[in-house]
């Protein structure tokens, strides 16, 4: 899964409550989960890399680098950064970029209500696209001048996982031909998962 089904500690699991239940029956059916969820956000070609993608649409028409920090391995590699900063070439109008993104995330309505985002106050940027902050980080950010365009958590993530899924599938036959074995693995995006909550 994308996201922890745990993303708070637990003190007991119990069959009563849905989440729990679906954890313990994966258990006893000997399914392990893995939840590439941060780390995912963060290396190059991940769900910030694919945002930033709706943002340039496509276009060689600017820059993208991380926001915070770039995560180097032991051999020097650069392996990405949390966040990234979109610099464009020239400049367009709101409504331009508004119409980028609700494109890139087949989204009707650009902004949606939520907390967070509290790793873009503070950074210079002319528009904060994220998923959520709090009403207070947003009235600051405009009181400074930035531009806040909200899409809602779910969706600046939901929109990767077909992307995750096909990038899973090259590596899974590349170590099959490589003979590791990784033969009989199956990846798929589920179907029945949906946006939790409906916006009226």
């Amino acid at each position: 899964s994308y996201h922890p089904p745990i993303f708070k500690g637990l003190q007991s699991l119990t069959l009563k409550n849905p989440l729990q239940s679906s954890l313990l029956r994966c258990a006893a059916e000997g399914i392990s989960i893995y939840s590439p969820h941060t780390a995912l956000d963060s290396v190059w070609g991940g769900v910030n890399d694919w945002l930033a993608e709706g943002v340039l649409d496509g276009k060689d028409s600017g820059t993208v680098s991380s926001l915070v920090g770039d995560k180097m391995s032991s051999t020097g590699v650069n392996e990405g950064g949390e966040g990234r900063l979109v610099t464009l070439h020239s400049s367009i109008s709101m409504s331009i970029l508004e119409s980028r993104i609700k494109k890139h995330l087949n989204l009707t309505h650009p902004i949606c209500a939520g907390s967070g985002g509290t790793m873009l106050v503070g950074k210079k940027a002319d528009v904060y696209f994220t998923g959520e902050m709090s009403h207070h980080e947003v009235l600051g950010s405009v009181a400074a001048g930035t531009h806040v365009i909200l899409c809602g958590h779910t969706n600046t993530e939901r929109g990767y996982l077909p992307v995750l899924a096909s990038k899973l599938r090259h590596e899974l036959a590349r170590d099959t031909d490589q003979d590791h074995g990784a033969a009989g693995f199956d990846v798929a995006v589920s179907q029945a998962d949906h946006h939790p909550l409906q916006l009226v």
